[in-house]
């Protein structure tokens, strides 16, 4: 086991850094007359294990089932895992090897929590008319900078917490002019509407010739180019697909202790009431029973003194 890029891969040791490499492990295995070598590489996450991925894959390679993704070509079986990379190089390729390699993928651990999900950018590329095998992941510029874009990576600034996806499409005009989309995705709406108008305004300072870009894009933090001979039609296209959706969730407590669970709050109205009516009839007996001993005590002094309190009568009658 290993920690030096420079042991994975000398030749693009800085990529692998700013994908977030940790370590890795080689091995051989044989059985038989059969050879495997195994080179397992561990990123941060799992974006930067896809942008590995996403590097060493070739559109020439075959899908494969193998992991969360895979692909193959020639004897070299290369898949990813969570935040592991697994480059193989089998003698011969033959549906036992495939097996072996299910579950050699099944058996390799996941990151926890967050570490686990790919980078959300890549699910706004569209799947229509995308060339197999051309999606691209960036986290920074050393990986943009071994790429034809249309914008640099000065222009793209990853330090503002830019992500980018790039893959190649197929248009109206035939195999020979693929379109090439980028989503660039920023933290927030304003960074992304700011990039938006320099690189807008960077594009309208080049020639055609100098830069095929045809337009940009916002969709809220997203901005989304297209570059190539293309049509305008096809690049209209291309981009009506790109649409950021705001998934808003509010996290509100929902306090389940006894204080604030509305049983609870029923259950003490309850109580509140059966008490103001006990209060209401030990009221009225005390007053009843004070009456009745004062009438006992003093009659006729205190609550019977009919001669005072007499209706006077006025006799109205009388004057007719």
């Amino acid at each position: 086991m290993s920690q030096d890029a420079t042991q994975a891969d000398a030749a693009f040791a800085p990529l692998l850094k700013e994908y977030g490499f940790r370590e890795m492990e080689q091995a051989t295995y044989t059985r038989s007359d059969r050879v495997m070598k195994v080179k397992a590489a561990r990123f941060a996450d799992a974006s930067g294990a896809f942008g590995a991925f996403s590097f060493y894959k070739r559109p020439e390679m075959a899908a494969e089932n193998i992991g969360d993704q895979g692909a193959s070509s020639n004897g070299r079986v290369l898949f990813v895992r969570g935040n592991i990379v697994v480059d193989a190089v089998l003698d011969r390729v033959t549906a036992m090897s495939a097996a072996e390699l299910r579950d050699l993928a099944a058996s390799l651990p996941l990151p926890a929590g967050s570490a686990r999900n790919l980078p959300p950018v890549l699910g706004y590329l569209p799947k229509q008319a995308r060339r197999a095998n051309t999606v691209r992941y960036f986290m920074g510029p050393v990986g943009l900078g071994d790429v034809s874009t249309p914008v640099s990576a000065e222009m793209v600034d990853f330090g503002k917490g830019a992500e980018v996806a790039m893959a190649q499409y197929a248009t109206s005009a035939g195999s020979q002019a693929d379109a090439t989309l980028m989503v660039i995705s920023y933290p927030t709406p304003q960074i992304a509407a700011e990039r938006a108008k320099a690189m807008d305004a960077a594009l309208h300072t080049t020639s055609q010739a100098e830069n095929p870009a045809r337009r940009v894009k916002r969709s809220g933090p997203l901005v989304a180019l297209v570059s190539g001979q293309v049509s305008n039609s096809d690049a209209k296209s291309l981009l009506d697909q790109v649409n950021y959706d705001a998934d808003i969730t509010w996290n509100q407590n929902t306090f389940f202790s006894k204080r604030d669970n509305l049983g609870n709050l029923l259950v003490g109205v309850i109580l509140l009431v059966a008490i103001l009516m006990g209060f209401a009839l030990v009221a009225g007996l005390l007053f009843g029973g004070f009456r009745v001993l004062m009438k006992r005590l003093f009659p006729d002094s205190l609550f019977d003194r009919s001669k005072d309190v007499e209706i006077i009568s006025l006799k109205l009658g009388d004057w007719r």
